[in-house]
């Protein structure tokens, strides 16, 4: 059947972070009114949820079984899947969702992070009178209002700028941004404004100053995305609908409707991905809301479906914080070859993307080298010269894939608009694609709306408008001070729980392992750099979380904002589920490795770790190459042309450095390019080279062999402090001021290597 309704839409660009930190969140919050951001008041006549807590896994996958009929069965678990069954259930629909990996395992955790209606599309709509085009705009932006208002745990708004380097385009960027406020009417965040040169650099000083003459500001949402998604469909659970992972649809069912003697669709036969059991699910109705995966389900019904889905690849990298501003992002409109590149802080980090290419639909979409160089590219012609963007400072990278709705024969998917499209099939199948992450809610009314009239299923109107997601309805910007006084937690862990689970924060501190310290009382961490907590793996697991891959990745965001911090927290991860969930020896080394692969290909490790490899070349000037010997020298004593443990440790104890046994070995394994268990003189100028030219960052052999030297040079100690397993060591004179020296990034000041 054809297109029968095509609405609204928006892209899965856009970025931000969730609060860029809690204290940007909390100002929002308090300061709504002040900002005319418009309340959007909770529907009337719902009655609260039937659980006060998502029923576990396994009672889901008993009430999939033992129900004879559903009212709705969703089909995926991202943003869309989870807000149709959302807003079915709260409409008093029996529901249920399956999904056959994780709740937001797909695109939905792959953005930008970003709540917004669309600068360009508004554009777009201007320069060619596109009246859909406006009205997506117009509904994204009453939507951008909303999910601030239902999760503002999650979400908080942002300022972006937009710099402009002539002196034309400061009027014609300026009435642009104006009527984007103008066209959100009452649910404008903040009124847009023109800032002065030197006030532009004031709030982003690596900024490119050259022929800069001003920058326009303007207001955004921003979402931690894949958390926004399991509130979605938590809540949703919480509200009565049955939803599974890890469940996968292997067939559609079908039966022939007596009256009509038409063959309908009734439901899904549906194995559990983790044990391989199989059963039927039947429902009266059945929505496809698959994303990228659109076609592989309507093909299941009708195996001759056109295609209806384009899949563009967006790729987006994670850099260190120093970047940006901690409350600014940038957004450039026409990079190179005509893309918009967002450059926002997330997370305490930066966030730059993203890319737009077409691309096969894959389970595991890889980010490319080529991507990532672009990105970088990118960056460098809007930060100043003084700020070298290095290609080791990509801390994490990944592609998320876009399901654009377009004409088959359309080569282009840049100039293609996100409309999201409500697609009825002969047999009944209802398909919800395209659109953006932040219409999901209106997306959602529409397809309950397309299944309650085709279907003739008894529902009255959506009632999502204004209904509070898991752990908003509570929530204050001041909940974490609570949590610290009560539970004795560190400032930083408080606000991050509070930010992540909002008024549910207080059963995860109650979970928290006394750390037998003077402070915090609590609130161990999986990794010292972040302040996620062991006892967050515990709670994750109540939220569904069924792998490693599902903790370091959308339970916390561990895999997003660092690969390596991921992969250190690994084996504590893995430990902790396999003591709650009885996995043997087996099932925690399979995890491990699963875990490992996805970091090493899907979130940028393979293209981190192959910036220095044993066929990496040495492009170094005579004068530094013998720099360099001498350095190794002073390790390699007895001119043996290599290095190992017992060199580095008579080095550290001669100028009073202790360090254990294992930590060296890490340290040493990170250059070991042949894993003979040495470093030897070649692999040492490989890795010097690699950091000149700005491949690789942060290297711990690089930092401990230079400042050794110095030291033995001066044979001044070098004040350590040993924490939560960081080295912290006083750079002197050179540096002007003490540094940092961390696992995987480290900020040299004035230092020269």
């Amino acid at each position: 059947m054809a297109f029968q309704k095509a609405v609204k839409g928006t892209i899965l660009v856009g970025g931000g972070a969730l609060a860029t930190v809690l204290g940007l969140s909390q100002f929002a919050h308090y300061r709504r009114k002040q900002m005319n951001l418009a309340y959007v008041k909770a529907a009337d006549c719902i009655s609260e949820p039937v659980n006060r807590e998502p029923p576990s896994r396994e009672a889901q996958l008993l009430t999939l079984q033992n129900t004879s009929e559903f009212d709705i069965l969703v089909i995926g678990g991202g943003a869309t899947g989870s807000g149709c069954a959302l807003d079915a259930v709260t409409r008093g629909l029996k529901t249920a969702l399956v999904e056959r990996d994780d709740f937001s395992s797909g695109t939905s955790s792959r953005s930008t992070k970003l709540i917004h209606g669309g600068v360009r599309y508004l554009q777009k709509a201007i320069m060619k009178l596109d009246i859909e085009q406006y009205r997506m705009v117009k509904e994204a932006l009453h939507e951008r209002a909303n999910l601030l208002e239902i999760a503002p745990h999650l979400s908080a708004p942002l300022p972006i700028m937009l710099p402009v380097y002539k002196w034309w385009q400061l009027p014609y960027y300026w009435v642009g941004i104006k009527l984007y406020d103008l066209v959100a009417g009452s649910n404008c965040l903040k009124s847009s404004y023109v800032l002065s040169k030197s006030r532009a650099l004031e709030h982003f000083p690596m900024l490119q100053k050259d022929k800069l003459v001003g920058a326009i500001v303007y207001y955004d949402g921003q979402h931690n995305d894949a958390r926004m998604n399991l509130a979605i469909a938590l809540t949703a659970a919480r509200y009565g609908a049955a939803t599974a992972n890890y469940m996968e649809v292997v067939s559609l069912l079908k039966k022939t409707d007596p009256q009509t003697g038409k063959v309908r669709v009734s439901g899904a036969r549906c194995k559990d991905v983790l044990t391989g059991q199989e059963f039927d699910v039947r429902a009266k109705c059945v929505i496809n809301a698959t994303g990228p995966f659109t076609d592989s389900v309507r093909k299941m019904d009708d195996k001759d479906a056109a295609a209806i889905c384009q899949p563009s690849a967006g790729v987006h990298i994670v850099m260190p914080g120093y970047y940006s501003p901690e409350s600014m992002g940038l957004l450039d409109p026409a990079t190179s070859d005509g893309r918009v590149i967002f450059f926002l802080p997330w997370q305490k980090m930066t966030i730059a993307g993203t890319t737009d290419t077409p691309t096969d639909v894959t389970h595991h979409p890889i980010p490319s080298e080529e991507d990532i160089n672009f990105i970088l590219n990118e960056v460098r012609n809007y930060l100043s010269c003084d700020v070298e963007v290095r290609r080791g400072d990509v801390l994490a990278a990944w592609s998320g894939i876009r399901p654009l709705v377009t004409d088959p024969k359309s080569a282009d998917t840049q100039s293609i608009s996100r409309n999201h499209v409500v697609d009825i099939s002969e047999s009944g199948l209802i398909t919800i694609a395209g659109g953006k992450w932040t219409t999901y809610r209106s997306m959602a009314e529409d397809t309950i709306n397309a299944a309650v009239k085709t279907h003739n299923l008894k529902a009255g109107p959506s009632r999502t408008v204004g209904l509070f997601l898991q752990g908003g309805k509570d929530w204050s910007p001041t909940l974490y001070i609570r949590l610290v006084q009560d539970y004795g937690l560190e400032s930083e862990v408080a606000q991050h729980l509070a930010a992540t689970y909002g008024d549910k924060a207080f059963e995860v501190a109650k979970m928290a392992s006394v750390t037998g310290k003077r402070w915090p009382i609590v609130g161990v961490r999986l990794v010292s750099e972040f302040p996620y907590i062991e006892a967050e793996v515990k709670y994750g697991i109540k939220e569904y979380a069924c792998t490693a891959v599902d903790m370091i990745s959308r339970r916390t965001r561990l895999a997003f904002l660092n690969v390596q911090a991921a992969e250190e927290a690994l084996p504590r991860i893995v430990e902790l589920m396999g003591r709650e969930l009885n996995w043997d020896d087996y099932k925690k080394q399979e995890q491990l490795e699963t875990a490992r692969k996805f970091l090493y290909y899907e979130m940028g490790y393979k293209s981190r770790s192959e910036q220095l490899t044993d066929r990496s070349e040495i492009s170094l000037l005579p004068s530094d190459i013998d720099r360099y010997k001498k350095r190794f020298h002073k390790f390699d004593a007895d001119q043996k042309g290599f290095i190992t443990i017992v060199d580095v440790q008579r080095v550290l104890e001669s100028i009073n450095v202790q360090m254990d046994e294992n930590t060296l070995h890490e340290i040493l394994n990170e250059v070991d390019l042949n894993k003979n268990g040495q470093v030897e003189l070649n692999e040492f100028l490989q890795l010097m080279s690699a950091i000149q030219k700005g491949r690789v960052s942060g290297s711990r052999l690089a930092i401990l062999m230079k400042t050794a030297e110095e030291n033995l040079d001066r044979r001044v100690p070098i004040p350590v402090d040993r924490s939560c397993g960081g080295l912290f060591i006083a750079f002197y004179e050179e540096c002007g001021r003490i540094t940092t020296m961390k696992r995987r990034y480290v900020s040299w000041g004035a230092c020269s290597i």
